[in-house]
């Protein structure tokens, strides 16, 4: 969330960058300085209530042992204290206004961030390798899939729905050994910490990184134990130091991590949600880094590289996009999409996105850190996919069809899977 004392000092500046967004925030951020104002207010005047109410008892013990009527600034102080009982609870609706406020405000955007109005003003930074040309018209991985019996998109429907999917033999064994490569990349040549988290999640976790309660209803919920299915490692990884303050010796943590991912939006049916493009679960490898302030720009880099290495790694062409003001996410300062092209959907799919959050998930789970002049200052975190399975699968399959239907394996990833081709 957003510190309330920059809101308060700034309020113009705040709604002039948050408008670079689109949408109308200034509206929100109006009446959080009007709330602030009216509790600051409030509490002086609670203060100077407290200090009359200790005055004048001091005088009712004074007047009553001089025999003194009492009653009317008895009448007084019982008038005060309902006063005072009333501001404190003026001030607890006004906190909770004010934190449903500030949880509802988007981050941010970074001053480097270019400002734009939607995706199609977003610039592309760099590209790596080349498109894959082929003597042949290059196949769908839902066709390749399927012919190969890799993919199972029936069976995803017969036991749970549409936009489910079960993945057989050699398409198993495939999937399996992306997570296995990713993870051994990451944690050995990277830097990273492998940890393996739980699925199910506490609310706090959710609002913490912020998917709560802006995207509430893109998310599996158990009312019964209020635990919700994760819809990325995002949350659970950077939840881990939660309520801490950190050394600074400590920082930068990295960590690597898999897990499932559980969505309930996957799109409306059409272009681009085809196959394994948008689904209810799939899995990735997650990226997460929690660092200093003054480090976290340079940290976004390394991460967006690591992420990068991936496809340069497995041979497939890929561009970076960074996302413009208007397309920015929800929560993100700074955001690099990596978008691997897939030859048989003839268009780029997004594998990874890369962001640096600033302080804005620090503040909502209290995550800090002691500088190097003892202050406790909110750390700033970053993610990225490192990377998305389910696209990474798409692309990695249609790159490397043969013209017979077969799939070659790409060298780095042979040791995995077992073999260098399937079909």
């Amino acid at each position: 969330m957003l510190d309330i004392r920059l809101i308060r000092e700034n309020p113009d500046l705040i709604k002039q960058r948050l408008a670079n967004r689109g949408g109308d925030h200034a509206s929100m951020v109006d009446e959080l300085v009007s709330i602030d104002t009216a509790r600051r207010t409030a509490e002086t005047e609670r203060q100077k209530l407290q200090g009359d109410r200790n005055r004048i008892s001091k005088e009712i013990g004074i007047a009553k042992k001089n025999g003194q009527d009492t009653s009317t600034i008895e009448t007084e102080v019982r008038s005060i204290n309902e006063r005072i009982e009333q501001i404190g609870l003026d001030a607890d609706s006004a906190d909770m206004r004010q934190k449903d406020l500030l949880l509802s405000i988007p981050n941010l955007p970074h001053e480097a961030c270019p400002v734009g109005h939607s995706a199609e003003e977003n610039p592309e930074v760099r590209t790596w390798g080349s498109k894959p040309e082929y003597d042949f018209q290059p196949k769908d991985h839902t066709i390749l899939g399927t012919s190969l019996g890799m993919l199972d998109f029936e069976a995803g429907v017969k036991i749970t729905g549409s936009a489910f999917v079960v993945y057989r033999g050699p398409g198993a064994r495939l999937e399996r050994a992306l997570i296995n490569f990713l993870l051994d990349l990451h944690s050995t040549q990277h830097g990273y910490t492998e940890v393996n988290t739980p699925h199910l999640v506490r609310p706090e976790c959710l609002v913490g990184t912020g998917q709560l309660p802006k995207f509430g209803d893109q998310v599996y919920h158990s009312p019964e134990d209020d635990l919700y299915l994760i819809p990325t490692a995002e949350v659970p990884v950077t939840n881990l130091h939660r309520e801490e303050i950190l050394r600074l010796e400590q920082l930068p943590i990295c960590y690597a991590a898999y897990t499932p991912c559980f969505r309930r939006e996957a799109g409306s049916a059409g272009l681009g949600t085809r196959g394994l493009i948008r689904m209810h679960q799939f899995d990735k490898v997650e990226l997460v880094k929690i660092t200093t302030p003054e480090s976290s720009m340079d940290e976004l880099e390394k991460l967006t590289a690591n992420a990068e290495k991936v496809l340069q790694t497995l041979g497939l062409h890929y561009r970076v996009i960074e996302l413009c003001t208007g397309d920015i996410g929800f929560g993100s300062a700074k955001t690099y999409d990596i978008e691997v092209w897939a030859p048989g959907q003839g268009t780029y799919l997004e594998v990874s996105s890369c962001s640096s959050f600033g302080d804005y998930q620090a503040r909502r789970m209290n995550l800090r850190y002691k500088a190097e002049d003892g202050k406790n200052r909110f750390c700033h975190t970053l993610n990225g996919s490192g990377t998305a399975l389910a696209r990474l699968f798409v692309a990695l399959v249609e790159t490397y069809q043969q013209a017979d239907g077969s799939i070659v394996i790409p060298e780095a990833l042979r040791a995995y899977f077992g073999s260098e081709k399937i079909g």
